[in-house]
C-alpha cells in the first residue's frame, strides 16, 4: 500500500489551530454553563453515581495538589502551549496535527482560567465540574479530558514510531540498513590500499 503523502506545513498548522479553537471554545462554554446554572459544591446526579456534576474552583492541579502555588501551574501551562506551537512548525503528520491541536486547546482552556478568572492574574482558579466518584476522587473539566487524552496519544504515537513529519522510525532504520557498507571491490583491503584490478589477458 502506498504511503500517504505528508501534509503541507500550512495544512498541518491549520488543523492544529482549528482544533485548538474548537476545544478551547467547548471548554469555556461548559465552564460558563457551570458558573451560571450549577450550585457550587453540590452534587447534581446525571447518571446516578456513575456521572455527576459538581461545580468547584480549583487553585491547584489534579486532586488540588499545590493549591498554594497557582502561579507555577500558570507558568507550566504557558510553557507547554509555547512548546506545542513551536513543534507545530515541524508537523507534517495528520495524526500528530489532531493530537497536538486537541492538546493545545485543552492547555489553553485551563490557562485562560489561570489568567482571567478570580482572584486574578496569574492565580485564577480553574472551574471544574465533572465527577465520576466510582473511578476517580478528582473533579475535572473538558480541558482536562483533552490534556490527559492528548498526553496518552503522544505516548502511543512515540511508541508506534510515528515522527512529526509523518515518517516512521522503521522506515529510517530500513533505509540506513539498505545503505550499508560500500561494495567490497571499491573498499580498501586490509593494508589500506585499494584492491588491484585484474590485468588484461596477454599483458
Amino acid at each position: 500500500m502506498a504511503r500517504r503523502q505528508p501534509l503541507p506545513g500550512s495544512a498541518a498548522g491549520t488543523i492544529i489551530a482549528i482544533l485548538a479553537v474548537v476545544v478551547l471554545a467547548a471548554d469555556q462554554f461548559v465552564k460558563y454553563l457551570t458558573i451560571t446554572h450549577l450550585p457550587e459544591q453540590k452534587a447534581v446526579p446525571v447518571l446516578g453515581e456513575f456521572l455527576q456534576l459538581y461545580s468547584i474552583r480549583n487553585s491547584g492541579a489534579a486532586f488540588s495538589i499545590g493549591a498554594g502555588y497557582t502561579w507555577i501551574f500558570t507558568i507550566a501551562l504557558a510553557v507547554v502551549a509555547c512548546v506545542i506551537v513551536w513543534k507545530a512548525f515541524s508537523v507534517r503528520s495528520r495524526l500528530w496535527s489532531v493530537v497536538l491541536g486537541a492538546l493545545l486547546g485543552g492547555v489553553l482552556g485551563n490557562l485562560s482560567d489561570r489568567v482571567f478568572r478570580e482572584p486574578g492574574f496569574p492565580v485564577g482558579h480553574v472551574v471544574d465540574m465533572i465527577s465520576m466518584p466510582w473511578m476517580l476522587p478528582a473533579i475535572f473539566n473538558v480541558a482536562d479530558i483533552f490534556i490527559v487524552t492528548g498526553m496518552i496519544s503522544i505516548a502511543l504515537l512515540i511508541i508506534a514510531g510515528l515522527r512529526l513529519d509523518g515518517s516512521r522510525e522503521r522506515d529510517h532504520a530500513a533505509s540506513d540498513d539498505a545503505a550499508g557498507p560500500a561494495d567490497s571491490e571499491d573498499a580498501p583491503d586490509a593494508t589500506g590500499s585499494e584492491s588491484p584490478h585484474p590485468t588484461e589477458a596477454g599483458s
